[in-house]
């Protein structure tokens, strides 16, 4: 396995991409520990009309447009429903878990970034203490023609809900009095653990039905976090430019980016992200995790374009203008 040594920042750019010129790479081979990398289009001889793309890979699936400040990625929806450590992954890798599979080397993606003058961070830490991933914040939009040929356009987000398929426990330290579930109830009660455990969405009706059964206060706290855990809920973190990181063989001293595995925009806090979330996030049962939401994905094989580019600043809000009070007047009547 690859030893994992530091952060890709613009340092080590020249690096990772030998001779490449930030806006339309140069040639060069780009060998990594796992494959050789396509080689880059040459630049072009004259500078790119204003508002024309210009492509970052020989299949042009990477264009950088840098008169609307954006990375165009070429990418075809590959999952609709289950859990999710990534929104996009590298094509061929981690398709059973990411929403769309993109076909295009990291390194490409990681130099349009760069060009468009983000600054890389680091991926999530945890130990002395839990640090989040950082780096440049993103806005990364989806494009796609849904089956009506309509042109649509929303957030990556949107596609993503907090997980609500999954099983939610509470401690509960017996029944209440009164109370025997039978064996249809989806509501279990694991004595030796002395846990009562739900899974997936409750209904309105179920929470009303379940909490009329007994006053227990214990009893009537775990079945409402069970219906309030169950609501779907989009998902509202922030992306962020992580820039993955190095690795090196062990055996054989090669070094390589370790984001071509495929870990390309994750939801899981990966070490190897290219781009991540900037809070804590995993698949443990314990931690904030994420699915894909599937009403809002269109069918499997839809080609769709990722637009990413730098969040804008946060403006700070506008202060209403305080209005003086009118003086009081102490003219008389026969005064003007």
């Amino acid at each position: 396995m690859p030893q994992l040594v530091c952060t890709v920042g613009r340092s080590l750019c020249s690096w990772i991409f030998p001779g490449a010129l930030l806006f339309g790479l140069a040639g060069g081979d780009h060998t990594t520990a796992q494959e050789t990398a396509p080689a880059p289009p040459k630049a072009s001889a004259r500078p790119a009309a204003k508002g024309n793309p210009v492509p970052l890979n020989e299949s042009g699936t990477v264009k950088l447009d840098l008169a609307n400040r954006r990375l165009l990625v070429q990418a075809e929806v590959v999952l609709r429903q289950g859990q999710l450590e990534m929104f996009a992954c590298r094509k061929r890798s981690k398709e059973h878990e990411s929403i769309v599979a993109i076909d295009a080397a990291a390194f490409v993606i990681h130099s349009g970034l760069l060009a468009l003058k983000a600054t890389p961070g680091g991926p999530a830490v945890y130990e002395p203490k839990f640090q989040p991933p950082h780096g440049e914040k993103l806005e990364i939009f989806l494009i796609w023609q849904d089956e009506k040929g309509q042109a649509q356009r929303v957030s990556a987000q949107s596609w993503i809900r907090e997980t609500v398929n999954r099983f939610w426990v509470k401690p509960l330290e017996k029944l209440p009095s009164g109370i025997t579930l039978e064996e249809s109830s989806p509501l279990r009660y694991d004595r030796k653990q002395q846990e009562l455990v739900w899974y997936g969405p409750m209904t309105d009706s179920q929470k009303k039905e379940l909490l009329a059964m007994s006053e227990d206060r214990a009893w009537r706290d775990a079945i409402s976090f069970f219906h309030e855990r169950g609501q779907s809920r989009g998902m509202r973190a922030d992306w962020v430019f992580v820039g993955s990181v190095l690795g090196v063989d062990e055996t054989t001293g090669e070094k390589s980016y370790a984001a071509e595995e495929g870990q390309y925009i994750c939801v899981s806090n990966f070490p190897t992200a290219m781009i991540d979330i900037a809070l804590r996030s995993s698949d443990q049962a314990a931690e904030l995790a994420f699915e894909a939401w599937t009403e809002k994905i269109p069918p499997k094989g839809t080609p769709v374009t990722l637009e990413i580019g730098l969040a804008p600043a946060r403006q700070p809000a506008p202060q209403p203008v305080k209005q003086q009070p009118a003086k009081p007047t102490t003219a008389g009547p026969n005064k003007p």
